[in-house]
């Protein structure tokens, strides 16, 4: 790592309110700590692979909190946490990871749609894996209550994709 980017970092870790910085690329790692006035740590020190080399860094006064802003319609909100289903609903969750899609191909009608009644071994969806298409069978017999996943939609391993009531 060139000098000029390990002073950078250095100076970024100085002017920040973090105590350490470790950064990893290929086969080399470089740690920079700093020791805060009112801790007694060992010194703040840089590691490059099995060298270790010892940079002093003075800690600066922490600045005083910033004013909490005002909430800009453009700031991103924090996501509520999801709702757990009513106990009487089922959700089908994904067997594997992949691309969620609701039709067996682009301008068909999707497999199931809300308030549909489904059987054991019915198609609901497809999940695209490495290129190939998994169809997801219904497990047991129910009504499709909501689809809680967008056609084209990235999904992972155990992620809800529909709600069943198999009361239905």
């Amino acid at each position: 790592m060139r000098e000029t980017t390990l002073r950078r970092l250095i100076r970024m870790v100085e002017e920040s309110e973090i105590e350490s910085l470790e950064l990893r690329r290929w086969f080399q790692t470089i740690k920079i700590t700093k020791r805060l006035n009112n801790h007694n740590g060992s010194a703040p020190s840089a590691h490059a692979g099995r060298m270790e080399t010892v940079i002093p860094i003075a800690a600066a006064p922490a600045p005083a909190p910033a004013p909490a802003p005002t909430t800009p319609a453009s700031a991103p909100q924090p996501a509520a946490a999801p709702a757990e289903p009513p106990s009487n609903l089922i959700e089908v969750k994904a067997p594997m990871v992949g691309t969620f899609y609701r039709s067996p191909a682009p301008g068909a009608p999707p497999f199931v749609d809300i308030d549909k009644n489904v059987n054991p071994g019915d198609t609901l969806c497809i999940i695209e894996a490495m290129k190939l298409m998994n169809e997801i069978e219904a497990e047991q017999s129910g009504r499709i209550t909501k689809v809680l996943v967008e056609d084209g939609q990235p999904i992972e391993f155990g992620q809800a994709l529909f709600l069943l009531d198999p009361a239905g």
